[in-house]
């Protein structure tokens, strides 16, 4: 998308589309997508970047939750576990397998809880394409070898790992090519109720560089709330009741809708850090902490490894989340339970934090044991009009909760087609085989360009799949010999100025963060004096 995009529908003021989603975190984007295949006219509204928040702050998992059978949440770990399959395979670029090990410890759960925990997981998925889990030996393994002698014994387990800030930015540019109309850094107002459509108040941001093509007006047939931790203070800003009764509305029903609530959310931060590499392999380890809760040690970036996370209580959503020396302390004493060489505070290279919006329930005070899944809640007059606010949720099930969203949705619109996105693939999946091709793909694609870094290559892959043609062209057209100065300006950290070049103009990334941290995680890779000099080159480039 250009800054000229916004431009293609001039009488975007007046138009009325059938759906307005407030929100671009996962959950957002995922039902705008949805909606935009079924054939819907959808416009989407999000007051930072798509995955600005909650969405790029995950422990980057698509998995079931084997911690929730614990919570008996059965439901939610099989819906989890088919939707682990089905991403995937519609996502093979930004996301694969990864095996975990659990290295026993007497004491915590013992043996015959974990292996019944471990065969329900392998099974209530249906059908699934990974390995099974196992008891393993430890002692004198590669698996074993970061751990301490004592853990001789363990189990592993496969999940998967997700790119979930690109995740996010792929639905967004499907929905678009279905024809969704995307609009980041333009903040929701307010609406209210006017006749049989929704009137909605919108405003750009500073910082959005067109913003005389943003409309401040928009009329709807049915609004849906996806703003995650700002839920409630959206929901406070919607008017259902204004100018209905002349629509002939009975007052009882108004008093009834007046009386009906979101019910109570519990913000909980979940806090990460990224250290250098702890050891060999692409595993991932899950480790049980003395108090119950796991935690997660996993290859990141090649060269490091991330480790989290943390549930601390929050109750302002606008308090910028900050991983505290508290919770880098909590993590290591966890983690250093069971390594050889320890993880020290000053380890750590790079910190973040994201905040969860769960669904509380009040039967626990524990942060850890609220569940993750999530609760679609209607509001309408007379059928009509209906507001849907998304409560809850976690990366892995966002797809089938857009679904199920658009279901709901069904009673308001007249032959809406049935649910599609487990069938196409995201942009830049059309990898023969899948994620089982994946490998033998990029390798005949890596042999295509002898005069670039095959490493460098096989990073960008991951993060474009058969996109990448688009990216390698944004500065001159491909044609033989394609050389490392046709890329244009490197940065530093693996970031080219072809690859910036086409984030700005196809994929919404308008602030230099937006590419260092989330679009691409090269920031990490990059010294502090790069960081500074390519946010001053953005600064003055208009591209």
């Amino acid at each position: 998308m250009t800054n000229d995009s916004l431009a293609a529908e001039p009488d975007l003021n007046d138009s009325i589309y059938d759906l307005v989603v407030i929100g671009g975190g996962i959950n957002g984007v995922g039902i705008a997508r949805d909606a935009a295949g079924r054939g819907l006219r959808v416009l989407l509204v999000e007051k930072g970047d798509f995955a600005g928040a909650t969405s790029s702050a995950s422990s980057k998992l698509i998995h079931g939750g084997l911690r929730y059978l614990e919570y008996y949440e059965f439901r939610l770990v099989r819906e989890a576990l088919a939707e682990r399959e089905r991403l995937l395979a519609i996502a093979p670029h930004i996301a694969w397998p990864m095996s975990f090990v659990m290295p026993h410890i007497a004491g915590l759960r013992p043996r015959w809880m974990i292996r019944t925990g471990l065969f329900l997981y392998d099974r209530l998925g249906g059908r699934i394409s990974l390995a099974k889990s196992k008891a393993v030996t430890l002692t004198n393994t590669l698996l074993g070898k970061p751990l301490k002698a004592l853990f001789s014994q363990g189990f592993t387990y496969s999940d998967a790992w997700v790119d979930d800030a690109r995740l996010v930015v792929l639905n967004a540019l499907s929905a678009q090519q279905h024809g969704a109309q995307l609009l980041p850094r333009v903040s929701f107002e307010q609406a209210k109720r006017v006749g049989h459509f929704w009137h909605i108040e919108v405003k750009p941001t500073e910082i959005h560089p067109s913003p005389e093509q943003i409309p401040t007006h928009i009329r709807a047939r049915m609004l849906v709330n996806a703003s995650g931790p700002w839920v409630e203070s959206v929901r406070a800003r919607i008017e259902l009741n204004d100018s209905i009764l002349d629509e002939g509305i009975l007052e009882s029903n108004i008093k009834t809708q007046k009386q009906a609530g979101l019910g109570q959310l519990r913000l909980v931060q979940g806090s990460h850090m990224v250290v250098a590499q702890c050891y060999e392999g692409n595993h991932a380890y899950i480790l049980q902490h003395t108090d119950r809760r796991v935690i997660f040690m996993l290859p990141y970036e090649h060269d490091y490894t991330l480790i989290g996370t943390t549930d601390l209580p929050l109750t302002d959503p606008n308090q910028q989340p900050t991983m505290t020396d508290a919770e880098v302390e909590y993590l290591c004493d966890a983690v250093n339970q069971y390594l050889e060489h320890p993880v020290k505070p000053q380890d750590v290279i790079w910190r973040y934090s994201g905040v969860r919006p769960l669904m509380d329930q009040g039967d626990t005070d524990n942060p850890s044991a609220v569940s993750r899944d999530y609760e679609l809640k209607i509001e309408a007059l007379n059928e009509v009009v209906p507001l849907l606010t998304v409560l809850g949720g976690k990366l892995t099930t966002y797809r089938k909760l857009a679904e199920h969203a658009l279901d709901d949705l069904s009673d308001f619109c007249i032959d809406l087609p049935k649910g599609w996105t487990d069938q196409e693939v995201l942009p830049g999946g059309d990898i023969p085989d899948g994620w089982h091709g994946f490998e033998a793909w990029q390798t005949q694609f890596i042999a295509q360009y002898p005069d670039l870094d095959s490493e460098w290559l096989a990073s960008i892959t991951r993060r474009y799949g058969t996109l990448i043609p688009q990216v390698l062209s944004s500065l001159k057209s491909q044609s033989a010999p394609f050389g490392v100065s046709d890329l244009g300006l490197h940065f530093g950290g693996g970031l080219y100025e072809c690859e910036v070049r086409y984030l700005r103009q196809n994929e919404w990334a308008w602030q230099a963060e937006d590419i260092l941290w989330r679009r691409t995680k090269c920031g990490l890779h990059m010294t502090v004096d790069e960081r500074i000099s390519f946010e001053k080159w953005f600064k003055q480039h208009n591209l």
